[in-house]
């Protein structure tokens, strides 16, 4: 199933293709204090695929804290934040917002809660690998 979505403005659009039938789509709240803030739903699968389009790179910033493992792509213009990437033994993996889908309404998004809190940056990576997408990739801009 191919999702599409983006940030408000559409300056970063993604497509996530969803490797099983359902269309009930697992997603965590992230309880860290990033997340928290503006309300971050997170979906992965590591069957997926994301294809990232970028219209203006100049309106893009990344965030990385914490850790420093991980970079949130946040649109200047709009504020959004889409995609979240990981780079990890030279791959690149990724995660969407949920709440960045375009017609969300007709999924069914399952909501769970996640608490990383207290998780070694070894652990962080060797579950990203296991969970996040493995096949991401930048397009355009």
């Amino acid at each position: 199933m191919r999702i599409a979505g983006g940030c408000h403005c559409g300056n970063i659009a993604f497509r996530f293709d969803w490797p099983e039938d359902s269309t009930e789509i697992p997603a965590r709240i992230c309880s860290c204090s990033f997340c928290a803030k503006h309300g971050g739903v997170w979906t992965s699968h590591p069957k997926a695929s994301i294809e990232v389009t970028v219209k203006d790179p100049d309106q893009v910033s990344r965030y990385a804290f914490g850790t420093a493992t991980a970079d949130f792509h946040v649109c200047k213009r709009c504020g959004i934040v889409p995609v979240v990437t990981s780079t990890i033994e030279g791959h690149l993996y990724g995660i969407v917002s949920a709440n960045a889908f375009d017609a969300a309404q007709d999924l069914r998004i399952r909501k769970l809660p996640a608490d990383f809190e207290g998780e070694h940056a070894a652990d962080r990576l060797a579950r990203r690998q296991r969970n996040w997408v493995y096949d991401v990739k930048f397009v355009g801009g």
